[in-house]
């Protein structure tokens, strides 16, 4: 299962509107085939994996899957749980049920009675490749990364007049790699104008995996942007899944304040600015009972990078009708 989340990777987020989901088929206890959600949405996983298979290929396989088979067919496509039926695995494995009512525990009834073995782990790396689909899904929101640089005295920008950086270079192209990952990206409307930033990815190869930009403004949105009044709004970006906010001291406040922020990232840097605007005072809790955890830290460069999350609460789970 962990295999095939870090395969989902490869969706995300080309796969929007649909889920970034990951396969593996195993005969025997080796791989056979390998398949992640395609770009747009189709084909899905399941099908992606058993295409690369001869015909009848999947039979008596063991077959992981990040997210429960769809039980509702549509124009694009037919509904996974019955392309896996007519596949005739020994045995599905499910990271993660659906929370979508029109599948909830409808594909694993299916699976079942086409005679097929269904285990459900609630696997943690599953869950975790899914956020934004499961935070979309289960709380009507995208799914947040609040994203700061930070000298070592707490300052997230110089004064005005001084080099506009804090991080070096690896930690900036990092940051682009992060964007590329992100379905919308957004900033405070301080930053815009005061910094007029591009917002967009500049790494070689991916140019245009760009995200969609917002600003947080109550005025007209800038030229290029979309508008959002205040951060609950983020709720109406019905098509994000994975927003990444940028914005300054007075946005990253805003979100914290409003419990929005699902995933820290902290690009710490060794450098003394003395002057500029200072980090948020409720950035990273001091109390380790607040909930932050680490769940990831590497260096680049000279700068630290450190992402936290905080651990979600339990998510409702749906009622198959």
């Amino acid at each position: 299962m962990a295999a095939a989340a870090q395969i989902a990777a490869r969706a995300r987020p080309l796969s929007r509107p649909n889920p970034a989901v990951g396969c593996v088929i195993l005969q025997d206890g080796i791989v056979q085939a390998r398949g992640w959600t395609q770009a747009g949405g189709r084909p899905h996983a399941e099908a992606h994996a058993l295409a690369r298979l001869p015909v009848g290929g999947a039979r008596g396989a063991t077959i992981y899957v990040t997210l429960e088979p769809c039980a509702h067919r549509s124009a694009r496509g037919p509904a996974c749980a019955d392309v896996l039926a007519e596949a005739k695995p020994a045995r599905v494995v499910i990271g993660v049920q659906d929370p979508d009512p029109r599948t909830c525990g409808k594909g694993i009834a299916r699976l079942q009675a086409a005679g097929i073995a269904v285990t459900v782990l609630d696997d943690a790396a599953a869950r975790t490749s899914l956020a934004g689909f499961l935070t979309r899904e289960t709380r009507h929101r995208p799914y947040v990364t609040l994203k700061l640089a930070i000298s070592a005295d707490g300052f997230i920008a110089r004064a005005p007049g001084q080099d506009q950086w804090i991080t070096g270079a690896a930690a900036r192209a990092h940051v682009h790699a992060q964007r590329a990952r992100q379905d919308a990206i957004l900033v405070g409307g301080g930053t815009w104008r005061h910094d007029a930033p591009r917002l967009d990815v500049r790494l070689p190869g991916i140019e245009d995996r760009s995200p969609a930009r917002y600003v947080l403004t109550r005025g007209a949105a800038p030229v290029g942007t979309a508008a959002i009044a205040a951060p609950q709004d983020i709720a109406q970006l019905t098509e994000v899944q994975y927003l990444y906010v940028e914005g300054g001291a007075a946005t990253a406040q805003a979100f914290l304040d409003a419990g929005l922020v699902d995933e820290l990232h902290i690009y710490t840097a060794p450098v003394t600015v003395g002057a500029g605007v200072k980090a948020p005072a409720a950035l990273l809790p001091a109390d380790p009972a607040s909930g932050w955890r680490i769940t990831q830290q590497r260096q680049l460069g000279s700068d630290t990078f450190t992402a936290y999350q905080r651990p979600s609460e339990q998510e409702a789970q749906c009622s198959p009708a």
